[in-house]
C-alpha cells in the first residue's frame, strides 16, 4: 500500500552513545492519504518525536522515512520542498511562534515561499479569519493568551496551504467551546482534502474523529488500525496508559444487558441515540440550507438554528443573525432534532450535501431524524 508519510522500522535517540534510551523503537506506521488519522499514547509515549520525523526536524538513528513513497532526503533543499507540504503545529505555541506581531507570524511561511504580496495577504486573511484571531492581526504576540498563541500557530500552519497537516495535542490547554472550534476546523481542512494527523491522549475526541489510529507505549508501536478493536481489549488499552472510550462503554454495557451485539459501534452521542432510541420516539426534522449569500437569514421560529462552515460563521457574525448552535452543529442540531425539535444548520454552500449525507448516516445505528 502506498502512503503519503511512511516510517520503516524507524528508532530514534536523543543522546548520540550506545547507552542512551530509545524514544523511538522499530517503528513502523503509515499514513494513507485523506484518512483522519490519530496517533495515540500517554504522555512520553512518542507521539511528538515521531511528528518531528514526519517533516524531517528528526532524522531516524535507524530505519528510513518516506513521503509519497520516496526516501526522505535530509538536503536543505528537499526539506525545503517538505516542509511546505508537511506542517507540523506543536503542542505548546511559544516553541513556535517567535516573530513580533500576530501578522509577521502568520506571514513568515508564505513569505519564504516567493509568493506575490497579493496572494502573501490573501494567505493572511483567510488564515486568521479560519481561527477567529482577524481582530488581533497586528498584536503583539507577547500580549496574546495561550489559546489565542494555539491559534496563531494553526494559522500560520494554514497559510502554508500544507497537503499534510499535523497537529500535536491541538485541543490541550483550550477550554471545551475553543477545543470544539480547532476540530471543527479540522473538521473542514478535511473536507477540502488536507491530509490531517492528530496526536491525543483525549480518547473521546480520537474515537470520535478518528478513521484510523496508531496507538504507541513506551516509543513502541503496539496497534494500527480502526479504533473498535484496540478499545475493545481493555489490558491493551490500560497498558497503553488510556482509557476506554465513554461512548464505547456506554454501548458496551448497553448492549450487554440487552444480550445484543454491541456493532454497529456509535461513536457521537448522536449515533448512540440512534441506536438506543424506540420506535415511538418523536424525532424533529432537519433542514440543511447553503448561507444566503447577502447573509439575509430568516428567523426560523421556534426552530433550533445552527451554523457550520467559515463563510456561514463569517455571515452570521456580520449580520449579528441568531444562532444557537455555533459550533459542532451537526451533532447539536442531531441531537435537538432526535429530543423532538425542528431544526435549521446553515452551511457554506459546497457542504449542503457532505452534511446531508452525514446526518443520513445516522440511519446506519437506528433511526435518523428526516433531513431536508
Amino acid at each position: 500500500m502506498e502512503y503519503i508519510l511512511e516510517a520503516r522500522d524507524v528508532s530514534h535517540r536523543y543522546g548520540r552513545g550506545e547507552d542512551s534510551p530509545y524514544s523511538l523503537h522499530h517503528v513502523s506506521v503509515g499514513i494513507r492519504e485523506g484518512v483522519r488519522t490519530v496517533i495515540l499514547g500517554a504522555n512520553g509515549a512518542g507521539k511528538s518525536t515521531l511528528f518531528y520525523h514526519f517533516n524531517g526536524v528528526y532524522r531516524p538513528s535507524e530505519g528510513e522515512m518516506f513521503y509519497r513513497d520516496i526516501p526522505m532526503s535530509y538536503e536543505r533543499e528537499h526539506l525545503y520542498q517538505l516542509r511546505e507540504d508537511v506542517a507540523v503545529v506543536v503542542q505548546n505555541p511559544d516553541e513556535q511562534i517567535f516573530s513580533s506581531t500576530v501578522e509577521e507570524d502568520v506571514a513568515f511561511g508564505p513569505m519564504n515561499m516567493n509568493l506575490h504580496p497579493d496572494i502573501v495577504e490573501g494567505r493572511i486573511r483567510d488564515s486568521l479569519f479560519k481561527v477567529g484571531m482577524e481582530e488581533y492581526r497586528y498584536r503583539p504576540t507577547t500580549q496574546l493568551s495561550y489559546g489565542q498563541k494555539k491559534r496563531v500557530a494553526i494559522a500560520g500552519a494554514l497559510a502554508m496551504e500544507p497537503k499534510v497537516l499535523i497537529l500535536d495535542e491541538p485541543t490541550a490547554g483550550l477550554d471545551p467551546q475553543m477545543s470544539q472550534e480547532v476540530m471543527e476546523l479540522v473538521d473542514q481542512m478535511c473536507l477540502a482534502g488536507t491530509t490531517v494527523v492528530i496526536s491525543t491522549h483525549d480518547v473521546d475526541l480520537a474515537y470520535s474523529w478518528a478513521e484510523e489510529i496508531h496507538v504507541l507505549r513506551m516509543g513502541r508501536l503496539v496497534y494500527s488500525g480502526p479504533p473498535e478493536p484496540f478499545f475493545g481489549d481493555r489490558d491493551a488499552v490500560s497498558l497503553a496508559g488510556l482509557t476506554v472510550p465513554h461512548t464505547f462503554s456506554v454501548n458496551r454495557s448497553v448492549e450487554g444487558i440487552r444480550g445484543r451485539s454491541e456493532s454497529p459501534y456509535p461513536r457521537t452521542e448522536s449515533q448512540l441515540l440512534a441506536k438506543m432510541s424506540p420506535p415511538e420516539a418523536r424525532f424533529g426534522r432537519i433542514s440543511v440550507r447553503a448561507v444566503p449569500e447577502d447573509g439575509a437569514v430568516p428567523d426560523d421560529g421556534g426552530e433550533l438554528v445552527g451554523i457550520y462552515g467559515f463563510r456561514t460563521r463569517r455571515l452570521f457574525d456580520e449580520t449579528g443573525s441568531r444562532a444557537d448552535v455555533y459550533f459542532d452543529a451537526i451533532e447539536g442540531c442531531c441531537l435537538g432534532a432526535m429530543q423532538g425539535r425542528d431544526a435549521v444548520l446553515y452551511c457554506d454552500p459546497e457542504l449542503v450535501d457532505v452534511v446531508r449525507e452525514r446526518i443520513r448516516g445516522l440511519s446506519a445505528f437506528g433511526r435518523a431524524p428526516e433531513v431536508v
